[in-house]
């Protein structure tokens, strides 16, 4: 089954006649011998940004190497593995080719890799150590990879509830390929490709060690890299880094030009596609968001279908997640149905056991269902059938959330107390250190589906205590860069919490705390102007009224907070304006 209108849009399309070419092989030459720009198929790999990395291999691989050098920075990992595979069997004494190879098993922003992972990439690093490397420079690179791959992890470094975002747990590993990333950058401050892959590790320390809420690392690694932007602004380690950096709602808006640039820099690389989405969600530009993910996906499918697989690819599920949570926030929910019944016939993913693949197919469904109100629906999930949940329990608990909250807003305690437990079970059963964040979040999860259920059964002041304390944890504990947004911000449902107690001031004040950190989302707004409307702020109920429909131009249903938003507008007289 074909995903829902997921060609590549005209944003991609218009990419081709601005941005640099530099690893286009088969270029057609042109009149007077002037070179024109190929004509690219769907999942060409041809133009990936800008990257200078000479090596002292066999000059015949050093442009496919470094073509792999650009996928890496794009986290396009299979497709670099497959390429340093190719160079290390054109010249087996490459030492930089098994660098690379074991580069590719390490996924910094996302989880630690798995024994598996570890066992190959272990093995590449290993083996680029036994050889001969070409000069200092790739030496050091060498032994900075083979630093994380041979360090000992203490268990005690990251404790479960301790760890931030991406590669949590033991940040040993981190910490020493990072260390080794410094000596060789302060090496050769002129190496572009060495500042780049050390702001690169400080970054992935900052996502490795506990909590920093000043987000010192993310700075730093972002100082290094506006810096190497000025010299080449079309570089995609830079850019895609820097969204990295700025991906925080304080941060958002620094990233907006590096989200614009890295969208149309590698027109068929499914995560650079992505990325700057990132940014367009943390700053509610939902057009953007959704033509962002569109073309990763499309560019996702291609690529599958370049290598003859049926599966879905878990890039074009987290990419349909994203979109599919854009989509509520327009309240397109016909659109954002079709996503969902698509993920829903999902039974096979490639890689089969993948964490985002996992992630999105929860996480679809139950926003689904959460965003619209839709309480009995979310109360009647099914859980999709597939070889996941064992693997991520944690994922699997975001249909129980949605069981949870759905029972406890239709009066089904006691399933809602059933779906509670099974969420206890699910976080209990998540024991690995690198999940420690999703286990804090299940944990917070519960939380604020317990708070719902002792209101609905009349204890008010106990519920309103819990989902304080919940918000202000789930705050803290910010959001993980697999997912869009929290299910339902309980900071947002605290809002709605305190409309049912009939305090529309102290509700007006905790919706617009949630739209600081997740602006322009539907909820955040209707709440906001709801609360502002009851507590008889008829200006400020207005302009969020006012900005939720202009948002929700292109809806395509019928939401009943849209009726009661142009009604208010409609009776609102318009304020004279003195000559």
């Amino acid at each position: 089954m074909n995903t829902p209108d997921l060609a590549l849009s005209r944003r991609a399309g218009r990419t081709f006649g601005i941005i640099a070419v530099v690893f286009a092989l088969g270029f057609v030459s042109g009149a007077a011998g002037v070179e024109t720009k190929p004509r690219l198929e769907p999942g060409d790999l041809r133009i990936v940004g800008t990257v200078d990395f000479p090596i002292t291999c066999a000059p015949e691989v050093q442009a496919e190497f470094t073509r792999g050098v650009a996928l890496l920075h794009s986290f396009f990992y299979e497709e670099a593995r497959r390429i340093f595979t190719a160079v290390a069997e054109r010249d087996p004494s490459c030492a930089m080719a098994q660098w690379g190879i074991a580069m590719t098993w390490w996924h910094p922003i996302w989880t630690p890799p798995a024994p598996d992972e570890m066992r190959a990439g272990k093995a590449a690093a290993d083996k680029a150590m036994a050889m001969t490397a070409g000069s200092d420079r790739e030496r050091r690179f060498i032994v900075a990879i083979a630093a994380y791959y041979n360090t000992a992890e203490s268990p005690s470094s990251a404790p479960v509830g301790q760890s931030c975002h991406g590669p949590v747990g033991p940040p040993d590993r981190v910490l020493a390929y990072e260390k080794a990333m410094g000596e060789l950058s302060a090496k050769y401050p002129d190496d572009f490709e060495s500042q780049v892959f050390h702001a690169l590790a400080v970054l992935s320390v900052g996502y490795a060690v506990p909590t920093d809420t000043s987000l010192s690392n993310q700075l730093k690694a972002a100082g290094i890299l506006e810096k190497l932007r000025e010299k080449n602004p079309n570089h995609p380690g830079v850019t895609h880094y820097l969204i990295h950096s700025y991906d925080y709602p304080q941060l958002a808006q620094r990233g907006l030009s590096a989200a614009q640039a890295y969208g149309i820099m590698a027109p068929w690389v499914p995560h650079a596609l992505h990325m700057p989405s990132h940014i367009y969600t943390r700053l509610g530009m939902w057009d953007d968001a959704i033509v962002s993910n569109r073309d990763a996906a499309a560019a996702s499918r291609a690529y599958a279908a370049k290598r003859n697989r049926t599966a879905t690819e878990s890039e074009e599920l987290h990419a349909l997640d994203y979109m599919t949570y854009s989509f509520l926030q327009e309240a397109r929910d016909a659109e954002a149905k079709k996503v969902a019944d698509f993920v829903g016939t999902v039974r096979k993913t490639n890689p089969e056991l993948e964490f985002a693949a996992a992630y999105a197919l929860a996480a679809v469904p139950a926003r689904y269902a959460l965003e619209r109100n839709a309480w009995s629906e979310a109360a009647a999930l099914t859980v999709p059938g597939v070889p996941h949940w064992s693997k991520f329990p944690f994922m699997e608990a975001l249909i129980e959330y949605a069981h949870a909250i759905g029972r406890a807003r239709t009066g089904d305690f006691a399933g809602a107390r059933q779906a509670i437990e099974r969420m206890r079970q699910l976080r209990d059963a998540t024991t690995e250190s690198k999940f420690a964040y999703f286990k804090l979040h299940l944990d917070l999860q519960l939380q604020a589906a317990t708070a719902w259920v002792a209101f609905e059964e009349g204890h008010k002041d106990e519920a309103l205590a819990l989902l304080i304390r919940t918000a202000q944890a789930e705050d803290e504990l910010g959001k993980h860069p697999v997912s869009p947004g929290a299910l339902l911000p309980v900071r947002e449902q605290l809002g709605e919490l305190l409309l049912e107690l009939g305090r529309p001031k102290e509700a007006l004040t905790a919706f617009e705390a949630a739209l600081k950190i997740y602006p322009a989302r539907f909820r955040g707004l209707n709440g906001a102007a709801l609360a502002a409307e009851r507590s008889g702020d008829r200006a400020a109920a207005r302009s969020y009224y006012a900005k939720l429909v202009e948002q929700t131009r292109k809806a395509d249903g019928t939401r009943p907070e849209l009726i009661h938003a142009r009604e208010f507008l409609a009776t609102e007289t318009p304020v004279a304006v003195a000559d």
